[in-house]
């Protein structure tokens, strides 16, 4: 073994134990981070091309599902369906293999298969990428929903303590308005709270680029806040988090439809 290889798998094994000591803790949100952060590099080493990897092509596989065990995980501390549950202890079994990658040659406990490294953009990490803008894509064509794995539903993450007099904001999201939106791939919103506004960002998969990315976002400032319905406007990506550079999505009136609640503790 090389010292890069064995570098490498130090860092996953501490990846790994990181995350398994955040999720019996309890602090998921943690758990969360730690997973999907060694899944990805996981991911990317199991679909490496290049020749210097110590990896055999049966490894490289035993890795990926590795990295999908990790997904599931994941998801399962961020979702209400018990039943289907991916359980700590199950995750746990996969430490020994992974510390062993190289000697393991036992069949995988689990009936899970590597899934296709998909790349969730930073903000504005888009400016970088040659990719076409969402209001020249064409119909369905680029790829159809059962050609890949779809993303686990999540859920939110647990509420943050209150405190006694702390106001409280609860927003609901009741529409959003887009052109052709019944041709995106694994739609969702991410929420954000970044100084003086409240930022949602609507994310899409994209098959072609394997990818998913942010088609446009809306923000909602501080003196906005008060209860009951609000309307707010959406902007092209990327998203601008500073508010300098906004540029409408559409000239068609088009909206992101919320409705606020403030609770008093």
């Amino acid at each position: 073994m090389s010292e890069v290889t064995r570098s490498l798998l130090q860092r996953w094994g501490a990846s790994f134990r990181r995350g398994a000591d955040f999720d019996s803790w309890g602090q998921l949100v943690e758990a969360i981070d730690e997973y999907q952060i060694l899944a990805r590099h996981l991911q990317k080493e199991a679909q490496a091309q290049h020749n210097n990897s110590e990896f055999t092509e049966e490894q490289k596989k035993t890795i990926g599902k590795i990295a999908t065990c990790l997904e599931l995980r994941s998801a399962a501390l961020q979702s209400t369906q018990s039943q289907e549950e991916f359980k700590l202890e199950d995750l746990k079994k996969l430490e020994p293999i992974l510390k062993n990658i190289l000697t393991y040659n036992k069949e995988f406990p689990f009936d899970v298969q590597p899934v296709p490294l998909r790349r969730i953009l930073a903000p504005g990490e888009e400016e970088n990428l040659e990719i076409e803008d969402d209001e020249d894509e064409g119909g369905a064509g680029a790829g159809a929903p059962d050609s890949f794995p779809a993303r686990v539903p999540g859920t939110l993450l647990p509420r943050l303590p209150s405190e006694p007099g702390m106001t409280l904001l609860t927003i609901r999201i009741e529409k959003i308005g887009l052109k052709d939106a019944g041709q995106c791939i694994d739609p969702y919103i991410t929420v954000s709270v970044k100084g003086a506004a409240i930022f949602f960002e609507f994310k899409h998969y994209k098959p072609k680029k394997r990818f998913t990315s942010t088609k446009c976002f809306a923000f909602m400032e501080m003196d906005e806040i008060r209860p009951g319905p609000i309307v707010i406007e959406l902007y092209k990506k990327p998203t601008d988090f500073k508010r300098k550079k906004l540029q409408l999505l559409t000239k068609k009136p088009l909206y992101l439809h919320l409705h606020q609640t403030l609770h008093k503790e």
